[in-house]
């Protein structure tokens, strides 16, 4: 029998920053859910998290919600 290989983890590069530029108001229960579960707390927060698949899962079920920034300067932890 052939052996079988397991899955690795994917390599994470280190972290992601992320801001909330849309209110979720009218948005449905789902979407209100993932943008607290991301950590956000006031519209137009910027914040960092780590890079992981989770992470891109999630920002990408709200991606009219939440963006990814590549300047870092104002993160908010």
């Amino acid at each position: 029998m052939p052996t079988k290989k397991s899955a690795k983890p994917a390599k994470s590069s280190g972290t992601i920053h992320l801001k909330w530029v849309r209110s979720f108001i009218c948005a449905p229960v789902k979407h209100k859910k993932v943008v607290k579960g991301l950590g956000f707390t006031r519209l137009n927060q910027v914040i960092a998290r780590p890079d992981t698949a989770a992470i891109r899962g999630m920002v990408a079920k709200v991606p009219h919600l939440v963006e990814y920034v590549d300047d870092a300067v104002t993160v908010r932890r």
